[in-house]
């Protein structure tokens, strides 16, 4: 290792910090139970709002921060890696083999992709575009190793931990603001740790024009489509179901984030167990399957080819007859005073643009101001308006729950809703859509492995 991983004193701090670590740990490796015991009360500030995770962010001044940053100076120097080709190179990409499952989003991943941009790409497919979604990003940037001696990326595995540090890691397009040292941990329990060294500036004022600046997850499916007008030639789209944005400004010097898994419905594995969840998440069993599931996971598509429960159909039909049952009372609750004043309004309002002067006659009799004629004159005009009346309201009623439905799926681009649309007409949806030749930046990996994806489509998030 170089003399400027870490300097004499912080290397014998940890080594201080070290002997009161169980054995068969490595230093700055808690388990679980030792990241509960410590006292965080003072700069904690916890988020549960991700519905797969939990996170917490511990402050420059908490101690729970150096104890998450993980000193590749004293592991082992058999399993720590430099990647010889990320530290000297631009925009590349390189698969790491794990020891161990490593459970995100409820999916077991045994390889991951490391990139020079400060990311861990999670996909099964590796292609151009990396930085779309299925990614675990510490600080993603348009990092450049190649542009100093210095730079490295560093990984290694113990078993039940992988590291990746981005060691003094420099931006291309803004070489003079300092170098970056940052690290995600991933644990075997599913746990994932971001932790900073040196940040030289706010990750806010970073500049996302050459490349995505992003501090989070993202998860996504991929959804076949079969092109009719080719035979035997299909497009593979990915839907990005769920992403997890960090606070960037709380992201400085001395600082970690760590995210606890909640649970999800591919964790049970039985139709009892399934059913009787209770957990944030609707969970159907696939009898065909064996397979516990909401139905937007990376299994989606199988989901749907097997006809599984799927919460579309029932969240579509839901919709609908609450618009219906909705319009149906209100329009039940309405005076009927008002109800006839609405009519009479219409039925004047019809008759206005009638060219037949009897009508208007009719109602000018009817006010007083005209002689009263025979009743069955009358009567026989009752039926015409009383049609036009309900199949003018009948529209509006329709009109207003298309509306609602358009709005309500143009602000929930992620809702069950949404996501069948989505894959019954993606061209027309209101979504970010990324294609060869499209501003993002392109990545190269060392040893490719696979084949590139067509399209992507990526949530937006309020």
């Amino acid at each position: 290792m170089d003399s400027n991983r870490a300097s004499q004193d912080q290397d014998q701090q940890d080594q201080d910090q070290s002997q009161d670590q169980p054995e068969g740990n490595f230093p700055g490796l808690l388990s679980a139970e030792d990241s509960q015991d410590t006292d965080n009360s003072s700069q904690i500030e916890e988020d549960t709002d991700h519905n797969y995770y939990t996170s917490k962010t511990y402050g420059p001044t908490d101690p729970m921060s150096k104890d998450l940053w993980v000193n590749v100076d004293q592991m082992d120097k058999e399993k720590v890696k430099i990647h010889g080709i990320l530290s000297n190179t631009h925009r590349q990409a390189a698969r790491v083999n794990l020891s161990f499952d490593f459970p995100f989003y409820g999916h077991f991943l045994r390889d991951l992709t490391v990139a020079t941009g400060g990311f861990i790409y999670t996909g099964d497919v590796v292609h151009r575009m990396l930085t779309a979604t299925q990614y675990i990003a510490p600080l993603m940037a348009n990092f450049d190793p190649s542009v100093s001696r210095n730079s490295t990326v560093i990984y290694f595995d113990n078993g039940t931990a992988l590291v990746v540090q981005w060691d003094h890691v420099h931006l291309q397009d803004s070489y003079n603001l300092g170098s970056f040292t940052f690290q995600a941990t991933l644990h075997s329990d599913g746990r994932i740790v971001f932790a900073y060294k040196e940040i030289p500036i706010e990750v806010a004022q970073i500049s996302s024009v050459n490349h995505p600046v992003k501090v989070g997850l993202s998860d996504a499916f991929v959804v076949v489509h079969r092109i009719q007008q080719i035979p035997n030639v299909r497009r593979r789209t990915i839907y990005e179901y769920h992403r997890v944005e960090l606070t960037k400004t709380k992201i400085t010097n001395s600082t970690a984030v760590e995210m606890m898994p909640l649970p999800t419905c591919l964790q049970f594995t039985s139709c009892s167990s399934c059913i009787s969840s209770q957990i944030n998440f609707n969970c159907s069993w696939c009898h065909r399957l064996r397979r516990c599931s909401s139905g937007f996971d990376r299994h989606r598509q199988d989901w749907v080819d097997n006809s599984c429960p799927d919460e579309v159909n029932i969240v579509m039909t839901n919709i609908f007859l609450t618009l219906y049952n909705s319009s149906l009372s209100l329009f039940l609750s309405l005076p009927l005073s008002l109800f006839l004043s609405v009519s009479l309004s219409a039925s004047l309002s019809l008759s206005l643009f009638s060219t037949d002067d009897t009508k208007i006659a009719l109602h000018l009799k009817d006010n007083g101001a005209m002689p009263k004629e025979s009743s069955a004159e009358r009567k026989g005009t009752h039926p015409l308006h009383t049609g036009l009346i309900l199949g003018i309201l009948m529209v509006m009623l329709i009109m207003a729950a298309t509306v609602l439905v358009t709005v309500y799926i143009y602000h929930h681009p992620t809702s069950a809703a949404s996501l069948f649309f989505i894959e019954r007409r993606p061209s027309r949806w209101p979504a970010m859509k990324f294609r060869r030749g499209s501003g993002h930046p392109a990545y190269a990996e060392v040893e490719p492995v696979g084949q590139e994806k067509e399209g992507f489509i990526e949530s937006e998030q309020c």
